[in-house]
């Protein structure tokens, strides 16, 4: 047996022991003889990433090396050098300095969209659809506009192709089980969702791109489907005009203003809001949410660990004796983590790709799927089209389905 053969079932065996956990609804039998059939036959994965526009987003490209059930047959990238230094990273001999030709080429199963830049991502899923691809795993921001997440949802519809977007806080098991502390009243009644930017030098419009992202795909899933949006950008505390747009940094597209205000109106009747100020001096502590309920408080601070806390009490009752933050683990308030496997399920994305692979097999959405993606774009541009109108409520999903700042 050869030392890559070895490294394999060692890493299959260990696999095998999360495969439960991570294959949904399936049981524990079920999902390791599923795990077994996949590592025997494993899917095929083409990378697609940009060293000289974005590298390779967070692990996007590496983390299909760690799963037995696949196996990356090529990678794409215009930037010479970095093509060399990936197909090392990623242990294939199959390079490509055009990603058509390599999805024409190789046939991948699952695609992997991995460059930061969203303005590459829409001609990137659609070749990879057009290629024959069953499933994609993208970097976020997914897009850039309503518009091209309508094209990119009418090309899965068509095909049946599963897009996943790298929301990986979305796929983090505590949710669950801050899902049962809301449920069981431990926070009293939900009064309102506060979600914050990281408030550094990007802060305001970028911020609301590149990171808030996160936050507003959280707001989605702890409020349910946003159906409305009032805000005001602002730079240096004034309105911004058609003067301020600027091409945005990283392929964003138009950005303009150092400070964002939204509010939004979800189907569940809760009230979210999220704000970002440019260099804020909270040192990025607020990125994430927090919500606000009548007995209590829950914090949940995005790409940390613990992910979540908990402060029992009147939030807005001054009171000496208020209780300390509790961590929340996946088990539930107060519980130590149980899982070893937390940090590849959801810092390495292995969770999300599990999820993926079992949505192709199952035929069903993976769990942050591109409708998911999609909300978070529609959440993002009604920030600038509620701008445009003066801070007028605009509804969801948008009428208009371009640029907002195009028509500032």
């Amino acid at each position: 047996m050869t030392g890559h053969a070895t490294v394999n079932r060692r890493t299959m065996l260990a696999a095998l022991a999360a495969m439960p956990a991570a294959c949904g609804g399936l049981s524990p039998s079920a999902a390791i003889r599923t795990a077994l059939a996949a590592a025997a036959n494993p899917r095929r994965v083409g990378v697609i990433g940009h060293t000289g526009r974005g590298n390779y987003g967070h692990g996007l490209d590496t983390l299909w090396l760690e799963l037995p059930e696949t196996k990356i047959v090529a990678v794409a990238d215009a930037d010479a050098a970095g093509l060399e230094a990936a197909k090392q990273r990623l242990r294939v001999e199959a390079g490509f300095a055009d990603y058509r030709q390599m999805l024409q080429t190789a046939r991948p199963e699952i695609v992997a969209v991995c460059p930061r830049h969203p303005d590459q991502h829409l001609e990137m899923t659609l070749a990879a659809i057009d290629a024959g691809a069953r499933g994609i795993y993208i970097e976020k921001p997914f897009c850039r506009t309503p518009a091209e997440a309508d094209e990119i949802r009418a090309a899965c519809e068509r095909s049946g192709a599963k897009l996943a977007v790298a929301h990986r806080n979305r796929y983090h098991p505590t949710l669950q089980a801050i899902d049962q502390l809301v449920a069981e009243g431990e926070i009293g009644r939900l009064l309102e969702i506060r979600g914050r930017g990281k408030g550094d030098r990007r802060g305001g419009s970028e911020d609301l791109w590149v990171l808030g992202s996160h936050v507003l795909n959280l707001i989605h899933y702890f409020a349910g489907t946003p159906r409305s949006c009032s805000a005001v950008v602002r730079r240096g505390g004034r309105a911004i005009t058609q003067e301020d747009v600027r091409p945005g940094s990283e392929g964003l597209g138009p950005l303009a203003g150092d400070e964002v205000h939204a509010r939004y109106e979800t189907e569940r009747g809760i009230v979210a809001y999220f704000d970002s100020i440019a260099n804020d001096g909270t040192g990025g502590a607020g990125f994430g949410l927090q919500l606000i309920g009548s007995e209590g408080v829950i914090d949940v601070d995005c790409d940390r660990s613990p992910l979540a806390h908990l402060r029992r009490g009147n939030p807005f009752a001054v009171d000496s004796s208020a209780t300390p933050w509790v961590p929340i683990s996946s088990a539930g308030a107060g519980v130590p983590e149980p899982r070893r496997d937390l940090s590849a399920l959801v810092n390495q994305h292995q969770g999300p790709a599990r999820d993926l692979i079992e949505a192709i097999a199952l035929d069903r959405p993976p769990r942050c799927d591109l409708e998911e993606g999609a909300m978070t774009v529609e959440m993002i541009c009604a920030v600038f089209e509620s701008h445009r109108q003066e801070g007028r409520s605009v509804s969801i999903p948008l009428a208009e389905r371009s640029h907002p700042l195009l028509r500032l």
